[in-house]
């Protein structure tokens, strides 16, 4: 059975929610619409996972009332260039949450919605779980995705009102031939994203100590861009293996995937396998 709804988010946007399953709150902000064969042929080719959205809340809402929200859609479609903040979206997440009436829930976000996640976590006390996907909780490469988000805002600014140019498909992680296919104001809200966590201190953040919290991302997860894109290396695997005995002595479960990039560890077929489990480890100890 699905329930569907709205939530009135910080800058008055109305995002569609969707609840499966019965039992303790989880929210995913996962996409549930299917993509068009073409996108989705496109995806495979890079290694993404078009049926990420739906399989992942298929299946965790065997055991779990799945809250699903489109979040990165909505922003996308809905830009937030300057209010785009980590209060904004710990209130956006929120909000969510309260429209589908979960007082207390869980929480699993990958790559910047990993981070939304942590920011959440500081920020309220209503977690009984939380999940970081793609992203480490210490050492998290705020600076390069600073510089990445600025470079694709430039971008942006220098297509914007240019004729269309010829569609040159580039072979699979070969980033630096991608264009940027978003406008100004999509690029925007994720420079005041990454302006606002410059100084942030993730060593230091205020995670509830009692809060069940989970790390993962392969250990081969980084992404090199050229000149264009400010020529910087995003890490997401080597800061998490660095930090791993710190975090678990912090608190933290982390699990380190082997040979995968950035895309294909959030594949459905190891991602639900993965949270699933370890949502029962946390059932079992708590």
């Amino acid at each position: 059975m699905t329930d569907a709804f709205e939530a009135v988010l910080h800058d008055d946007s109305r995002i569609p929610i969707a609840m499966r399953g019965e039992g303790r709150p989880l929210l995913v902000p996962a996409r549930l619409e299917p993509h068009p064969p073409a996108e989705a042929e496109t995806m495979r080719q890079w290694g993404a996972d078009p049926d990420l959205g739906p399989n992942l809340v298929d299946g965790l809402a065997r055991s779990y009332r799945v809250i699903a929200a489109d979040y990165e859609g909505h922003r996308m479609a809905h830009p937030a260039p300057d209010t785009l903040t980590p209060e904004n979206v710990t209130a956006d997440l929120l909000a969510i949450a309260d429209a589908a009436g979960a007082d207390r829930f869980g929480y699993y976000g990958y790559s910047w919605l990993a981070l939304s996640g942590l920011q959440l976590a500081i920020r309220t006390d209503r977690l009984w779980a939380l999940i970081m996907g793609g992203f480490p909780p210490r050492g998290g490469p705020y600076e390069s995705m600073l510089a990445v988000t600025r470079a694709a805002h430039a971008m942006a600014i220098h297509s914007a009102g240019r004729s269309t140019p010829a569609i040159v498909v580039p072979e699979p992680g070969d980033w630096d031939a991608v264009s940027v296919q978003t406008d100004e104001e999509q690029t925007r809200q994720f420079v005041t994203l990454y302006e606002a966590l410059q100084d942030f201190d993730d060593s230091a953040a205020a995670v509830p100590p009692d809060l069940p919290r989970l790390a993962f991302a392969s250990a081969a997860d980084h992404i090199d861009y050229g000149p264009e894109w400010g020529g910087v290396q995003v890490r997401i695997g080597e800061p998490l293996a660095a930090y791993e005995r710190s975090l678990i002595e912090a608190g933290w479960d982390v699990h380190l995937l082997a040979g995968l990039d950035h895309m294909s560890a959030m594949h459905s077929s190891l991602v639900l396998p993965l949270v699933a489990d370890w949502l029962e480890k946390v059932a079992r100890e708590r």
